[in-house]
């Protein structure tokens, strides 16, 4: 489960998790190394525990209410060690409803920004930020691969110090 892979000098971690409990603990430990500004995307199908990955990190953030998908809200808001703005863009017709939204205060404010179904608005991401990929295994509803993808400095180190964590257990 420990360790990276480098591919083209970027790096790439791939991590197995055999339940939901073990999704959600990777987003509470990710969620306890998150700095304010910090841009973090998820994406999968439905079902493929996005929004379980976010209740993680939202416990890593020090965040009490419960978190829930804001599917047809578009935005959540949470109060915590810092704030977290939990986006879900699936229902927006085109990526430049996201402009609507004041966007920019949200990747460019004080708290940590979490985008579910961010590939739909890819060209209003920023450059520098976590992508997250989460597979549903066909055949066995426990078990999901997450793909990590760190792009930019900050977010290399964030990377390399998450999986210092997961290693020994923390």
């Amino acid at each position: 489960m420990c360790g990276f892979k480098f591919s083209g000098g970027s790096i790439l971690v791939i991590i197995k998790t055999w339940s939901s409990e073990e999704t959600g603990g990777l987003g509470t430990t990710l969620g306890g190394l998150l700095q304010a500004g910090d841009v973090i995307t998820l994406n999968g199908e439905l079902g493929a525990g996005k929004t379980c990955f976010a209740t993680g990190v939202a416990r890593g953030l020090d965040i009490i209410d419960r978190v829930t998908s804001p599917t047809f809200t578009l935005i959540n808001e949470y109060d915590g060690r810092l704030p977290l703005y939990h986006l879900d863009v699936y229902r927006l017709t085109g990526p430049e409803e996201l402009e609507d939204l004041g966007f920019e205060e949200y990747f460019y404010g004080s708290g940590v920004t979490m985008v579910e179904w961010a590939e739909q608005v890819k060209q209003y991401l920023p450059a520098e930020r976590l992508d997250i990929f989460i597979e549903k295994q066909r055949g066995n509803d426990d078990l999901r691969i997450l793909r990590i993808v760190p792009q930019g400095t900050r977010y290399n180190k964030l990377v390399e110090e998450f999986m210092q964590h997961v290693c020994a257990g923390h």
